[in-house]
Formats: C-alpha cells, structure tokens, sequence
C-alpha cells in the first residue's frame, strides 16, 4: 500500500538527501499566494547517482520508461477517458498543466472539484463502471468476477452488464509492456528481479498476480526496481474495489538500506506487543520483510496524480502478507523534498515556535517507514472467521487502514525507542512532526483515504487531549497524552478491523473524519500563505540519462 501522500499523509522523518537529487529547498518565509491553479504544486527535479550502475542496467532504464509510460496512458483511460479529447478542449496553459498533474479535469486535492468549464462531477467509480449503472442493476449483476480488482464493467451488445478482464481491455498496450519487461530481464544484473520482470510481464497478460508478487519479495540485491502493474484501489471511489495502473522506476541507496534492514527482526516481538487482546495478534506477520531505501526517479499513472507517494508498502495481496511480509519501500528524495517545501512551511504556520525544534526531517523519514512497516502488522482476516477485514470492511477499509498504518507505526516507534533499539531521534521529535505531518494530510480535504484517516486521527487525540492550541492557532503537543492516545487508538483500530465492524467503522468515520470549524479556519491561513499543497515532477530519462532536453 502506498503511503500517499498520501501518502503521502501523516507524518514524519529521515536524514541527507542523497547524492544527485535535486528537492525543493527549504521554505522560511511565506511564498505569496498562487496565481495560477498549477501553482499550488511546487516542481521538483527527481534524478539519481546511477554511477553505480553496470552498462546493461543503464540499457535497461530506457525500456522501464517505456512500459511506464504505457501504464500512464492506462491511467488515463481508467481515470478520465481520452486523454488527446481532453487537453483539445482546454486553450489554458495552466489549466492544461493542472490537468496532466491531475490525470484529468477534477482536482483531487480539493474534493475532486471540476476545474474545466462545462465538466461536471467526477463520477465515483471512474470509468471502470458504466456512468449510468445503477446499485439495482449492480446487485442482480450475476458474474463472480465483477467484483475482482482487475476488470472492467461495460455494457454488452443489449446494453447489459459485462466484465473484460484488463488484459483483455487493454490488450495491445498490456502486451507492448508485457514485451518491453522481457526484454529488460535480459538486462538486469539480478537475477531475482530479472526473474520478477518475467513474471510480471505473465501477470500483465493473465491478470494473476500473485507469482509475480512473491517473486517481488524475493528482490534484495538489486540496484534498480520497479512497481508496475494494476495495484491501488483508490480510485475507484464507488465499491474500493477495481486497481488502477501505475509504475515506479526506483534507484537503491544502498547505504540507508543496509542501516533499516536491523529493524525488520523485531516485528514478531512487536505485533505479539500490540495493545489488543491476544486474539487480535494471533496472526504473525511474515518474517522476509523488507525495509529499503530508495530514490525515485519516476512515477506514471496513478502513483503520479496530484499528491505523490513518498513510501511503499507492497505487494497488498493478503496471502502475500502472510506467508512472506511486504517489502517497505523508502523514497528518500520524495520525502525530502515534500519535507522541505510543504511540511516545514505548514509547521512554521500552525506549529509553536517551541514545537519547531522538534520538527526534523530524520523523524520524518522514520514516521513514514514505521508507517509502512505497520501496515503488515495487526490482523488481515476478521475473527469470525468469514474472510479478510478489507473484504469485511469494503469501501471503508482504505481510510481505517491508513489510520492504523498512522497511529501503529508511531507505537512501533515508542516501543523500540523503549527496547534501546530506536536512537536516531528523540520521541519528541517524531511526535510533534507527526502531529504537522496531520496538517500537511488533511489539506487534501476529506475526499481521500489518508484526509479521513487523519482526520480521525486528529479528532480522536484532541478528544484525548493530546494537544493543545493557543490563542494565535499555534498547537503543541502533550507528549504524554499524545502517547498514550496513540496506544489507545491502535488498539480500537484493530479491534475494529479484527471484527469486520463495518457499521461501527463506517459510523466512527462519517462522524470523525471531517474538518472542523476552528481547524479549517487554520488551514486557511495556510493555504493564504501560498504553501505549496503538493509537488510535481520534471522526471524521465531526459533527466536521469541526459537524452535532450
């Protein structure tokens, strides 16, 4: 699951940027307010070190590209439609930008508002649902496959519903990409990824991922990975069910990862540790997890619309999950730059003068990784026995999960840092930047999984008293409040979710994961000052290899 922003979303800490990368600098004083739509995103130049790199992983990167590319202009189709239809209607440079940030005319920061005259709402279900099916003619849809995250619903011939698998849907793209990933096997210097490539390129053209996802837990020793394929399900806001396609082409900072790979030997310790009673943290998560360190150097599809990505946690199959962990995917120059040109910015506006000492990138970097880290812990199948919790909990699953990742991966943090295990920041640290790291998330708006899930998080430590906030709209934290607030609210996260709670999960959060009066009027101020919401990036290989301009 990717922590988007959200994810990149709630939080909190690194260390150096790393050789080569270009961030955004950092901001001390209030930029002026945008002027233009696309200037609520700041640019950022994402490249890498590949000096490294032997001559066939550097053939290699321009075929990667390729099939990146082709998983973007799936996107498009999922997301919007005809994407040349689109950018032919709009005369506006800017309002044209806006769009190619947005894969599409609703601005996903802003409660997928429409920004081009004459579109109207996005339709909840994207285009992987026809527009005018109705929840009637979903219910008596008969076809066990409607459901699976991997087709598209049409219309047949008599105007009935149907399913097309992906690879069917979009057959000559998924099998140009099928073929640019065996090729680039050839290539690759590991064999471990050189056989995930080939695999992969099998899973594009049979829509059966898992073989290839267990493959991917298998990758250590490479200098170079990649995501691609079908693999989030936010964008399908009706049922949370269809993946969207996305790529990242990564480059590992082998140093950083040699320094996390400790960590990944506590887990077991740490979910028997879990605040739940021990039928909720029976499960064990699988030991083969991986903790990496990596620079992005790109994103295509739906990794790159609006708000980007800055950790990973993957793959999301369940069975997965269990029997092998998740491999946690760090994005340090991502992270970085997000830190430097939105996260300090909102912190010198809503944070105590006091507080902002305690706002460090270090902490930044370990909020996010602890976040990721959570994610394969707690429990993945509901207590009765009846099947997983994200099936229990449908469409309610992406937010509640989120908010566990939040919350469990700042306990995770204490309880090392308790073990003499965690030095690298002081709690404070992690707390307090955890706390700007809410502010940063929730400007997304309420739309989002991660703007629910810290809503919610907000409104849970302020009922907890985990904060305070003066008279100028500046907060501060009650450290031991907040901590004891976040062990409080793991614990009813995961009994929620151990018991498939779908009433009380969606109760908790149409009440909770709003923004209320006195915070909203916080934000603003934020948004006056012309903080960035997000970045975008000038990316692809004219910038990683230097072809043109």
């Amino acid at each position: 699951m990717k922590f988007r922003n959200l994810t990149y979303l709630a939080v909190v800490a690194l260390m150096a940027t790393a050789c080569g990368n270009q961030p955004a600098p950092e901001t001390t004083e209030p930029t002026p307010a945008p002027t233009k739509l696309s200037d609520k995103y700041a640019q950022v130049t994402m490249t890498s070190d590949i000096s490294h790199l032997s001559d066939n992983e550097k053939q290699m990167l321009p075929l990667l590209f390729e099939a990146a590319d082709i998983m973007d202009e799936i996107f498009w189709m999922e997301n919007w439609g005809d994407k040349n239809a689109l950018m032919e209607q709009i005369s506006d440079p800017d309002i044209k930008l806006y769009a190619e940030i947005n894969y599409g005319p609703w601005d996903g920061l802003n409660n997928e508002a429409s920004f081009v005259e004459g579109i109207g709402e996005k339709p909840a279900g994207a285009q992987f649902y026809p527009q005018d099916m109705t929840m009637e003619e979903w219910e008596t849809f008969d076809d066990p496959n409607k459901t699976s995250q991997y087709t598209m619903i049409v219309r047949d011939e008599t105007k009935n519903l149907k399913c097309v698998w992906y690879h069917e849907f979009f057959a000559e793209k998924i099998e140009r990409a099928a073929q640019l990933l065996e090729q680039a096997s050839e290539l690759a210097g590991d064999p471990e990824f050189a056989q995930y490539l080939k695999l992969r390129a099998t899973a594009l053209r049979t829509d059966d991922y898992l073989e290839s996802d267990m493959q991917w837990m298998t990758v250590r020793n490479n200098n170079i990975d990649m995501v691609v394929g079908p693999i989030e399900n936010y964008t399908d806001a009706l049922f949370g069910t269809k993946a969207a396609h996305e790529a990242f082409i990564l480059i590992k900072d082998q140093d950083w990862t040699q320094q996390l790979a400790r960590y990944v030997a506590f887990l077991p310790e740490l979910q028997r540790n879990l605040p739940v009673p021990e039928e909720y943290k029976k499960e064990t998560p699988g030991a083969d997890a991986d903790l990496a360190v990596y620079d992005a150097v790109y994103y295509a599809g739906d990794c790159n619309a609006n708000s980007k990505t800055i950790a990973i946690n993957l793959p999301n199959d369940e069975r997965v999950q269990l029997e092998k962990g998740t491999r946690k995917l760090q994005l340090k120059n991502a992270m970085k730059a997000k830190f430097d040109a939105i996260l300090v910015p909102i912190a010198e506006q809503l944070m105590t003068p006091e507080s902002m000492k305690n706002i460090k990138f270090d902490a930044f970097f370990a909020n996010v990784m602890f976040h990721e880290t959570a994610h394969g812990m707690g429990i993945k199948n509901t207590l009765d026995g009846k099947g997983t919790v994200r099936a229990a909990l449908k469409e309610q699953y992406s937010a509640i999960e989120e908010a566990k990742a939040d919350v469990l991966g700042l306990y995770l943090i204490t309880k090392l840092s308790e073990m003499g295990e965690y030095t690298n920041t002081e709690l404070e640290d992690n707390y307090a930047t955890f706390m700007a790291g809410i502010f940063r998330s929730v400007r997304f708006g309420a739309s989002s999984a991660h703007g629910k899930a810290n809503m919610l998080t907000f409104n849970y430590f302020q009922r907890e008293g985990a904060f305070t906030r003066n008279e100028n709209g500046q907060y501060a934290i009650n450290f031991d409040a907040m901590k004891l607030a976040v062990e409080k609210l793991a614990g009813d996260i995961l009994v929620h979710q151990g018991n498939g709670d779908y009433e009380g999960v969606k109760s908790w959060i149409d009440e909770d994961s709003v923004i209320k009066g006195e915070l909203q009027g916080d934000l603003d101020r934020v948004n006056e000052a012309g903080v960035p919401v997000d970045i975008y990036y000038n990316m692809g290989p004219q910038v990683l290899l230097g072809q043109g301009e």
